[in-house]
């Protein structure tokens, strides 16, 4: 993907990759600020808080 984020200078190629991984079994997944969020129970409700990560995150850049 070719693209800007926000907080890019110039247009990158910036590449998607699979955010849940299983740590001692567990599921979480990874963030951009370099953080783990879970566990989770399965892959859906990490699918379901990725997206509500996101939401959150757009909405505290929309405030600054």
């Amino acid at each position: 993907m070719y693209g800007m984020r926000a907080q890019d200078n110039a247009p990158a190629t910036h590449f998607r990759s699979d955010r849940i991984c299983r740590i001692n079994g567990e599921l979480y997944f990874s963030t951009r600020e370099n953080t783990q969020e879970g566990p989770f129970e399965n892959p859906e409700q990490a699918a379901r808080e990725i997206q509500a990560y996101i939401e959150r995150m757009q909405n505290l850049s929309a405030r600054r």
